[in-house]
């Protein structure tokens, strides 16, 4: 099984994911990214590479980020530790630095357990599935071991935090003056600077979940948890609740009625305001293929296209960079907003979701009607052969006479599993009981003609 996941590698800490295994993987990038014609322009001129390092406050990312910073150091690439940020900060501050490249260690939403790394390349972009490739491949390979002055130094980045705030803080359209926020930062690495960002931008904020003590992060809080999040909204009478996931790059929010508000509805509001400001390349909304159904009619209404990509923000990016789009994100809640951000910015996102209540002198509930959420519901059909579903006829055919009968009323979609041995059956109806019916149906066909 390849070490890299869709985004980066992860596993359970000092399980799959070792002192050992980090440093040998911090050594191979050192070997890869080191390489092109930028690093060797460096080398040439007498010059160290260097490398940002980061982390979410999950205890395994103490000794995590200590194996990365050796193999880093002992490449000889200079280490810059910018300590306990989200990893979108550290994608900014590669840039910001330019550094040659970045590492945060994090597993995201992930339990405490857990942990990953995720590699950035210049200019604090992910990296393609050939480099990481590479970089898999070369932890089998000859080493950099340099001596002397020539290994790399490791020293703290001290204003770090500083820098991103000052960054964020300068890309709202509209201060944030009367709103009550509620953050939960899912006692994660937007602990510090999402509060203070807020703050400065002029909310009145509470804040919930921004404890982090390594053990608790996710722990009933953040973006996969907003019951909490919405009971305080209600109670306190706040106007918003905005929830981060652990390495604070994605965002949630709930109304003041305490109502969800996901990835898709974000991405709704946020993308008729910047049609609205000429801030909308070519009007055009990058998405996933599970974006809901009224993501799509919403943003027709609005006159803006969407385009359609497999799931996983690193693949919005990819079509994003190509095409030059402003704006793209999953329903997940990872929302990229490209001239302000390399990648998905919890932070950066809550804050231009807020702004937009400011600036139109709207709530949260006013905005997000602008889509209708159409019903969802997911099956996940285990112990099948994943692999014949795009092939059967007899699921194709079902398909094919479920799609009939939903006409434009929903919308049905067949994906494999990339790491478990079942198929995801997604059906989307305009009530949510022909959803579950049409379902149901399709799993129980795919059960009957794919099963092992």
């Amino acid at each position: 099984m390849p070490l890299f996941g869709t985004d980066g590698v992860r596993g359970l800490a000092n399980g799959i994911l070792t002192a050992d295994l980090a440093l040998t993987l911090a050594q191979a990038t050192a070997v890869v990214l080191g390489q092109g014609r930028t690093a060797e322009a460096r080398k040439s001129e007498g010059k160290r590479l260097s490398a940002v390092v980061a982390r979410d406050p999950r205890i395994s990312g103490e000794f995590l980020v200590a194996a990365v910073s050796a193999g880093l150091a002992a490449s000889g690439v200079d280490v810059l530790d910018a300590g306990v940020i989200p990893t979108p900060a550290l994608a900014f501050l590669v840039a910001d630095h330019d550094a040659d490249f970045g590492v945060m260690v994090s597993a995201s939403h992930n339990p405490a357990p857990d942990n990953g790394i995720k590699i950035f390349a210049r200019g604090g972009v992910k990296l393609p599935d050939e480099v990481e490739q590479r970089i898999e491949a070369a932890m089998g390979e000859k080493k950099l071991l340099p001596t002397g002055s020539s290994v790399g130094r490791i020293e703290r980045f001290s204003d770090a935090e500083d820098r991103y705030a000052l960054h964020l803080l300068g890309s709202l359209p509209h201060r944030l003056d009367g709103i009550h926020v509620v953050l939960d930062c899912a006692h994660g690495a937007a602990s510090g600077v999402s509060p203070e960002t807020f703050n400065d931008a002029g909310a009145n904020v509470t804040v919930m979940g921004a404890e982090p003590d390594g053990i608790n992060i996710n722990d009933g809080v953040g973006s996969t948890h907003l019951d909490k999040l919405a009971e305080a909204v209600v109670r306190l009478g706040a106007d918003v609740g905005i929830a981060h996931d652990g390495d604070a790059d994605r965002c949630l929010a709930v109304d003041a009625d305490g109502t969800i508000v996901d990835g898709d509805q974000i991405m709704a509001i946020l993308a008729v305001a910047m049609k609205d400001r000429g801030h909308l390349t070519d009007n055009t909304l990058v998405a996933t293929v599970m974006s809901n159904l009224g993501l799509h009619k919403a943003m027709e209404a609005n006159g803006i296209t969407v385009r359609q990509t497999g799931v996983g923000d690193r693949y919005v990016l990819e079509d994003m960079n190509a095409g030059g789009y402003a704006l793209g994100g999953e329903q997940s809640g990872h929302v990229i907003m490209s001239e302000f951000a390399t990648t998905g910015d919890g932070v950066l996102t809550g804050l231009h979701l807020v702004a937009e209540m400011a600036r139109q002198k709207k709530t949260l509930a006013e905005l997000a009607s602008v889509m209708t959420v159409f019903p969802q519901v997911l099956i996940n059909v285990r112990d099948v052969d994943k692999d014949r579903c795009a092939d059967d006829e007899g699921v194709q055919a079902a398909v094919a006479a479920v799609e009939t009968e939903l006409g434009d009323t929903g919308r049905v979609l067949l994906r494999k599993s990339g790491t478990e041995q079942l198929v995801r059956v997604m059906v989307e109806a305009a009530d949510a009981e022909s959803a579950q019916s049409y379902a149901q149906r399709l799993a129980d066909v795919v059960k009957e003609r794919l099963a092992l």
